[in-house]
């Protein structure tokens, strides 16, 4: 049974938990195994329904706010579908990354066979921007690939302007940076180099900053969260 959650801000209309890496943020029909939810938990630890606002994909840790009613619920949607909400990630991913840039790259939606059975297969791709800057860069002496006889990674905070489905997932391949720990976008060779050397079982990608206009007072609320252990391990190896 998983810890309580860790719970980053609270008042009359909003909760904000640091999402634990491998919890879904409620049921799904995809992931029927699983029995412990973010909505359920935080649920339970606060005695009252909570309202999920926006998304984290299973296998990303961070900031997740919820509404505690459905009239916020539906404010903080739209503020979401306005882009009005400011979102900061950080990823480790393969190769040196530039120091900043752009990834202007329109994206197909990702359908599941089961959740979108019945979805318009033929939609069109849908714009989709990320910024991004490296932080910090390493070379390790391991000889992961053929081609290579060491092997470089990059610490990189991501910021994005759109929420596209695996969007910073997608995009971080598309740039051929995929994020360590991807399984369907990434490389596995140096997802298992981590596993082995790094004893990292994860996704390295993080939602770290969320700023946001409070839907009833309008103050604009900004929290952070640290980035994970797991992220650094890498970088403090060299």
């Amino acid at each position: 049974m998983r810890p309580p959650l860790d719970i980053i801000y609270q008042d009359d209309d909003l909760a904000v938990i640091n999402k634990p890496s491998g919890l879904l943020v409620h049921r799904s029909r995809i992931a029927s195994e699983a029995r412990e939810f973010a909505m359920q938990m935080l649920r339970d630890q606060i005695g009252q329904h909570v309202y999920p606002v926006h998304r984290l994909d299973r296998p990303t840790s961070g900031l997740l706010i919820f509404a505690l009613s459905s009239e916020i619920a539906t404010k903080m949607s739209e503020s979401f579908a306005t882009s009005q909400v400011e979102k900061q990630y950080h990823a480790v991913v393969r190769g040196y990354l530039p120091e900043e840039g752009t990834v202007d790259y329109p994206l197909k939606e990702e359908l599941d066979k089961i959740a979108d059975a019945q979805a318009d297969k033929d939609k069109e791709a849908q714009e989709a921007v990320t910024h991004f800057r490296c932080l910090e860069k390493v070379e390790l002496p391991f000889k992961v690939s053929k081609k290579h006889d060491t092997t470089r990674y990059s610490l990189v905070e991501l910021t994005p302007e759109t929420g596209r489905k695996h969007q910073l997932r997608r995009h971080m391949a598309h740039l051929r940076h995929p994020i360590i720990g991807d399984t369907n976008h990434g490389d596995g060779r140096h997802n298992r180099f981590f596993r082995e050397h790094f004893d990292s079982h994860r996704l390295l990608l993080a939602a770290t900053g969320v700023e946001f206009k409070h839907p009833v007072s309008g103050e604009t609320i900004s929290l952070t969260v640290p980035l994970p252990d797991e992220f650094l391990k890498a970088f403090q190896a060299d």
